[in-house]
């Protein structure tokens, strides 16, 4: 027989996996799952991310089990170890081909390049596939035969040269004969540094992920552009955990928008085609990864920004981390991120421009805190949304861009709702009292003063700034 290996990675799906759709027309196929624990932790992924995997892992084994398809499971410490687990697999099955969707940030190519090169020398043929983007990073360049390193002209390149192939999903397969290849147990989590939230805040699966994208768009997604960037309303389609590990593919979000729009994707509706941009957002941040590397490495996309004086603020990061910085809305975003494993996208540039400006704390060090608590936690995306916050990223933010909170605060959060709900202290404060307590209110309530000033923060970040061109 010729037997296919699939090398599941973050693209937990049966349906439209591009490396799956392959291995099945060529074979029957056996799937492995390398669980990276001490590398992820090494990336800085967290309790909720590893947890988050570990339950996705668990349903797609069920849906391969549905094909007649086993999943083995292994446990490797570091990447470097992943070219000989999967050629001990390889020899044991008598493996003709190894199938696996490329990953984008630098380690992760590495780590695949490296399996390619191992293969090659061991005579067995492995496949790699652009599965998470419609164009492989380095195709989609500008007029000189570069990266983009702005994002509207990369989305008007991107629409002008989408094809209709580059969106059909991929054949889901027919179930096998069954092989004498048992599925593995599945390993339990090993002891991580914190407790995962609770599983019924982000339930696992390529089921789960369909339904919250049929009620996304039946309910909220022509609302999206006016509602996403309320907090206290459920106005985002909340899929970007199952879109970090590949329980949904861009092309079934697509599809679906397509359904619903008459076939379009940049013209129509308003919210489905502001929804779509931020799909394209995700792809962006992938080719950048790719294309300059330097951010993969921690350092800023603007080079010049190397020097910026950050300060070395121990209490001030403290409080930002804890939700106790005396602005509201900053924390109540910390404390959805630290109680859910998630932030609302506004609130999550609103979080990094206050640490990164009004703390004028390391943009690095707010992107591994982000990292150790979101169920979503993706490097591409947030790396780029943290150095955008930062003004040191691509589609920067400009330096003199210094979000105020209260301002933010009282136009998208203005009857304080979302503040009440992770600020209980404050629930009984007036509505408009809630943005910034008067200072008489704070000495009855449990809430600390603000830990720094807006308009002096402001002027020291400008400062800051401004002595980069000096």
């Amino acid at each position: 027989m010729d037997v296919q290996l699939v090398w599941l990675r973050s693209d937990l799906r049966i349906h439209d996996n591009t490396a799956l759709a392959a291995a099945a027309a060529k074979g029957p196929v056996i799937a492995v799952f390398l669980r990276s624990v001490a590398q992820w932790q090494s990336h800085d992924h967290g309790a909720n991310k590893i947890d988050f995997w570990a339950r996705g892992v668990a349903a797609i084994k069920d849906a391969l089990n549905g094909l007649n398809i086993p999943l083995l499971h292994r446990d490797i410490d570091h990447y470097r170890e992943a070219p000989k687990a999967l050629l001990d697999i390889a020899h044991e099955y008598s493996v003709k081909q190894l199938h696996f969707n490329y990953q984008y940030p630098l380690n992760e190519q590495q780590r695949d390049n490296a399996v390619l090169g191992a293969f090659k020398e061991a005579g067995i043929t492995a496949h790699g596939y652009h599965d998470s983007v419609a164009f492989a990073p380095g195709t989609l360049l500008t007029g000189k035969g570069d990266y983009y390193g702005v994002f509207t002209p990369f989305s008007k390149a991107w629409h002008k040269q989408i094809r209709a192939e580059q969106l059909a999903l991929r054949n889901t397969p027919e179930p096998q004969q069954r092989l004498s290849i048992k599925s593995d147990t599945l390993p339990g989590l090993p002891r991580l540094d914190d407790t995962p939230v609770d599983h019924q805040e982000w339930p696992a699966g390529a089921e789960i992920a369909g339904d919250y994208l049929a009620r996304f768009l039946r309910f909220r997604g022509r609302h999206y552009r006016q509602q996403r960037d309320l907090p206290s309303v459920r106005g985002t389609s909340e899929l970007s955990p199952y879109l970090a590990l590949g329980m949904i593919s861009y092309r079934q979000c697509m599809q679906a928008v397509m359904s619903e729009n008459s076939g379009h994707l940049a013209d129509g509706d308003a919210g489905l085609t502001t929804w779509v941009n931020e799909l394209i957002w995700r792809e962006f941040y992938q080719h950048v990864a790719v294309g300059f590397p330097e951010v993969c490495r921690h350092q800023p996309f603007q080079e010049h920004t190397l020097k910026l004086a950050w300060r070395d603020d121990r209490e001030g990061f403290n409080a930002w981390c804890e939700g106790r910085t005396g602005y509201p809305l900053v924390d109540a975003a910390m404390r959805q991120l630290v109680a859910t494993g998630w932030m609302h996208n506004r609130l999550r540039m609103v979080a990094a421009m206050f640490l990164s400006k009004h703390l004028l704390i390391d943009w690095r060090r707010g992107e591994a805190f982000f990292m150790r608590h979101l169920v979503d936690g993706e490097f591409c995306a947030n790396n780029g949304g943290w150095q955008w916050a930062a003004s040191t990223g691509t589609d920067s933010a400009p330096y003199f861009r210094i979000f105020n909170p209260t301002t933010q605060s009282k136009r998208f959060d203005p009857d304080g709702e979302f503040i009440a709900h992770w600020l209980p202290e404050l629930g009984k404060l007036p509505a408009k009292a809630r943005h910034a307590p008067p200072h008489d209110m704070l000495t009855q309530l449990d809430y600390p003063e603000p830990i720094v000033d807006h308009k002096a923060a402001r002027q020291r970040a400008l400062d800051a700034f401004k002595a980069l061109s000096k």
